[in-house]
C-alpha cells in the first residue's frame, strides 16, 4: 500500500486541532489549511466556502459553519459580529481590536495598546468580564 506524504504544514495544522481537542477530519484538516496558511485573516464563512470550492476542496457550506463555529469553541478563532447578519473569524486570538470598513467589508487589526478605555461598568450578577472588543467602523 502507497502512504500519502504529509507536510510540514498539514503536520502543523494537524497538531493544532488534536491539540485543541478537535477530532482531524478531511474536510476540518482542509479548512484549517486554508484558513491558517497564510498568516493572520479575517474571513466570512462564504468567503472561506468559495475558497475551498476554488481549491476542490468538497465541503457544504453548513460543514464551513460547523468548522468555524467547532474551531472558535476551541479557541482556535475569534468572532467578530458586526451586525446580526454578518460575521467574521479571525485567526489573531490575541488581545486587539477592529477597523470596519462598511463599503468593503474589509477589517483591519488595531493593536491592542492604541485603544484607551477610562471606564468598564462592573459585570452584572457578579459576573466576569472577559474581554472588550471595539470595532470602529469606517465611511470610506
Amino acid at each position: 500500500m502507497r502512504q500519502k506524504k504529509v507536510s510540514a504544514a498539514n503536520v502543523t495544522v494537524l497538531e493544532r486541532l488534536r491539540t485543541a481537542g478537535l477530532r482531524p477530519t478531511r474536510q476540518r484538516l482542509a479548512l484549517a489549511k486554508l484558513l491558517f496558511a497564510r498568516g493572520h485573516r479575517h474571513v466570512s464563512a462564504e468567503q472561506l466556502f468559495n475558497e475551498a470550492k476554488g481549491h476542490r476542496v468538497d465541503v457544504s457550506l453548513a460543514t464551513v459553519y460547523n468548522a468555524l463555529h467547532d474551531f472558535t469553541a476551541k479557541g482556535l478563532l475569534r468572532e467578530i459580529s458586526i451586525d446580526s447578519s454578518s460575521s467574521y473569524f479571525d485567526t489573531n486570538t490575541g488581545n486587539h481590536h477592529h477597523f470596519y470598513f462598511e463599503r468593503s467589508g474589509h477589517l483591519e487589526d488595531i493593536d491592542d495598546n492604541q485603544v484607551e478605555i477610562a471606564a468598564l461598568p462592573e459585570a452584572p450578577g457578579g459576573a466576569e468580564i472577559s474581554r472588550v472588543d471595539v470595532i470602529i467602523r469606517i465611511r470610506a
